[in-house]
């Protein structure tokens, strides 16, 4: 979705769509010497964006990604990289979570690099590419690493070992299934352990959302450690996760993003309120909207709880479904200067769902312009009538049907 990659790209993440669609991240950490700074590139692909074929009794995809790095005009690295995926049963093939996780290690010189990262399907003549201009930054005593969300971590004692760490390139979860996003995270420097502050902050906002402080141990040849950041906390949209070194030397930050869940929108927090206009009366969307960021996580939750059909289940299936129908829309309703959910056909598809009966009286010519077409709503005793004035698919509803459209809508919302 464009809307996801716009957010990803705004997180610092390197992501695009295209014909392969994925969201990347780089981290950084010590290197052997004091020159070089060991650079981990993390990919999340969802399986549904590979094809798959058949081999025996299992699925097979396989994609590819490549990286060239240059430093002015002179290149300084490349690499090209052929991987496949295998699953046991076909509905894997259409995971919509980041299911697929590509990970490399490189060195660079501390500096600022551009770089090309594209990635393949095998099937695809193109795939998706992201250009990005990257600073690596140098690693001296008092500084800190990335902190890292990660997937598994193993602790590393020394510059000269690679980082063991296999990253969670998105950093998206979903609030009211995921209650935890662990981290890793090291620090440089003499002694016998580093003090450190976490904090969260929300997008654009100076308030603390949560915070902690630890310790983290010498291990070896450096201070490595990890931590839990509690989703529950938190509420849902973009935030920024802090460590600052007690002695205030330094502070690194790693963006997180907590949202309705995989196939619902990826957004800001405002529009993502904004999405629901159609699924809760406007007094509880704007007590949402309206509430200070360290009390959106308590007012998010009691939302989840009082609109979830079925409480006994991990999953809201009336959000799931309402979600389900803006996607729909999205598909098909296209229309010049619009997206497709916020057409007036999308609209009323989006509000009341799909019509019983869809029928249009003067079918005969598809291009004339000032064709009709009604869609009827036996429940609501409800006939919508869309006219198309340009002859070009610009469906409109009239006057009386907005009327009595927006009259069902409230209904609907207020039952």
């Amino acid at each position: 979705m464009p809307d996801a990659v716009a957010l990803y790209r705004r997180m610092g993440l390197l992501a695009e769509s295209g014909e392969t669609p994925f969201v990347g991240s780089l981290s950084f950490f010590a290197g052997r010497t004091a020159d070089s700074t060991t650079v981990i590139l993390s990919i999340g692909l969802a399986n549904r964006v590979l094809t798959f074929s058949r081999e025996g009794d299992r699925y097979k995809a396989g994609y590819t990604v490549s990286l060239d790095i240059r430093r002015g005009t002179e290149p300084a690295g490349e690499f090209r990289s052929s991987e496949s995926v295998r699953v046991l049963a076909f509905r894997e093939t259409t995971r919509s979570d980041e299911s697929v996780i590509f990970r490399h290690v490189l060195s660079l010189a501390p500096g600022t690099y551009e770089m090309r990262l594209t990635v393949r399907d095998e099937s695809a003549p193109r795939g998706s590419a992201v250009e990005a201009t990257v600073g690596i930054p140098r690693f001296g005593d008092k500084s800190l690493s990335s902190p890292v969300a990660f997937y598994e971590a193993r602790i590393r004692q020394s510059r000269d070992s690679l980082p063991a760490v296999v990253a969670t390139p998105r950093t998206t979860l979903t609030f009211g299934r995921d209650s935890i996003l662990p981290f890793y995270v090291e620090g440089y420097g003499p002694g016998q352990d580093l003090p450190v502050k976490v904090l969260v902050q929300g997008e654009g906002a100076d308030v603390v959302l949560w915070s902690t402080d630890l310790s983290l141990p010498r291990q070896g040849a450096l201070f490595a450690g990890t931590f839990s950041v509690p989703i529950s906390k938190l509420g849902v949209g973009v935030m920024t996760v802090g460590v600052v070194r007690a002695d205030g030397r330094d502070t690194l930050r790693a963006p997180i993003f907590v949202g309705f869940g995989e196939e619902l929108p990826v957004a800001t927090f405002s529009e993502m309120i904004d999405y629901l206009r159609y699924f809760a009366v406007p007094s509880r969307l704007n007590a949402l909207r309206e509430a200070a960021p360290e009390a959106r996580a308590a007012l998010w939750a009691a939302f989840l709880r009082d609109t979830d059909p079925n409480p006994a289940t991990p999953q809201n299936e009336g959000l799931r479904d309402y979600f389900a129908r803006i996607a729909q829309a999205n598909s098909r309703f296209r229309e010049e200067g619009a997206v497709g959910w916020m057409t007036d056909r999308g609209r009323v598809f989006v509000a009341l769902g799909a019509p019983d009966q869809v029928f249009e009286p003067n079918i005969a010519d598809v291009n004339q312009r000032g064709r009709s077409q009604v869609w009827e709503y036996r429940s609501e005793r409800l006939q919508v009538v869309f006219i198309d004035q340009s002859g070009f698919g610009r469906w409109k509803m009239t006057l009386g049907s907005e009327t009595e459209f927006e009259s069902a809508a409230r209904r609907n919302l207020a039952g």
